[in-house]
């Protein structure tokens, strides 16, 4: 699709079949929404036309910006560079702690003023230095087509690109949305079912499918955040249990980020998470045998730092989002020991910073 070419305008959607009392069935998340003529998904972005679904926000988003890297959070993959950053509306869980739930959960499809294409957001990407571009602030599965056209579009300038994800998706969309992905941040938002059935109107077991085919059965680069609530998933049996599973299963070298949450959306009256509560999660999280784990949304450049499992040296030193210090080669092996520190290194590392710029991308068209 070109620069201006059906922008704002719905575009046919993939994964979907006709049931038999005439309904279409929408197949791309675990909530397989059944719908009439006219009708829209839970996700609010996927409708139905006629005789086939469409989605109704390609080429429109809320906003473009330029963010560090970390903030998605994603500490091991390319640290320090820019990421050209951008969400739509809408979603597809339904989480009552939501702490971008302006954005996500959105129905007023017209406040999404920002009009690109796929191409355009590539060249904006290029022309600003960022090295990659981030599907975020809502789940991008839910703007697959968009996502993936775009992701086509970066990929043919040199530009990755990584999706911020709950990862509540089925298996057929699933293998081809992360075949176009270079990394990925998935929400692991708990670990229990009742967990999920009572804060997001969801299930546990396609985010652990999600985390398991990600990790086994492509090249995506991985990291994990978890948002810790008070009173809902920081007891400590719930997070051996996390920790226990993810060294397990996906292996001890996938970072996990352990979130702040601060009252917002449905829980205005859940306290704020201690830090204290994230400095116990992260001592959880290395007992257990995982070798980076972070604390998140607080000022902790204990719990920012990046530790060689060799030698125990600090091979990246972080304060909020900058870099404070440096210790691997160019391939990303500890100078002190050799250890290999798992991510995505090339070269030197980036110099942004902290920054965060919002851009209009009217000047590259």
């Amino acid at each position: 699709m070109g620069d201006a070419e059906g922008l704002g305008e719905a575009v046919s959607a993939r994964y979907w079949h006709r049931l038999d009392d005439g309904r279409l069935q929408c197949d791309v998340c675990p909530r397989l929404c059944h719908l009439r003529d006219g009708q829209r998904g839970l996700c609010f972005v996927r409708a139905r036309s006629g005789d086939e679904m469409v989605l109704t926000t390609y080429g429109r988003s809320s906003g473009f910006c330029i963010d560090p890297i970390e903030k998605k959070p994603l500490n091991h993959f390319l640290p320090g560079t820019p990421v050209l950053s951008f969400g739509t509306a809408g979603c597809n869980l339904t989480c009552k702690f939501c702490q971008n739930w302006d954005i996500s959960k959105s129905r007023e499809v017209d406040r999404l003023n920002a009009v690109a294409s796929p191409e355009m957001i590539a060249r904006a990407a290029q022309a600003t230095g960022c090295r990659s571009v981030a599907f975020t602030y809502n789940d991008p599965v839910i703007f697959l087509e968009y996502a993936i056209d775009t992701a086509v579009a970066c990929h043919a300038l040199g530009i990755k690109t990584v999706a911020v994800t709950a990862g509540y998706i089925c298996e057929e969309p699933r293998a081809e949305f992360f075949r176009h992905m270079d990394a990925a941040n998935v929400d692991l938002k708990g670990f229990t079912e009742t967990f999920y059935e009572k804060l997001c109107s969801a299930r546990l077991q396609p985010v652990l499918d999600t985390l398991l085919y990600v990790k086994r059965h492509t090249d995506c680069w991985l990291e994990i955040t978890n948002l810790i609530i008070p009173g809902e998933n920081d007891s400590d049996g719930e997070l051996h249990a996390l920790c226990e599973w993810i060294a397990g299963n996906l292996g001890p070298d996938v970072p996990v980020h352990f979130s702040a949450f601060h009252p917002d959306w449905k829980m205005l009256d859940t306290p704020a998470t201690p830090k204290s509560t994230l400095t116990r999660a992260r001592r959880i999280a290395l007992s257990c045998g995982l070798r980076y784990a972070y604390t998140g949304n607080v000022h902790d450049i204990v719990g920012d730092a990046t530790v060689c499992h060799g030698c125990g040296t600090a091979v990246i030193g972080r304060d909020w989002y900058e870099l404070t210090a440096w210790h691997l080669t160019d391939d990303g092996r500890c100078r002190r020991c050799g250890t290999r520190c798992a991510g995505v290194f090339a070269g030197p590392p980036g110099d942004w910073g902290r920054q965060r710029r919002p851009i209009s991308l009217g000047a590259f068209v």
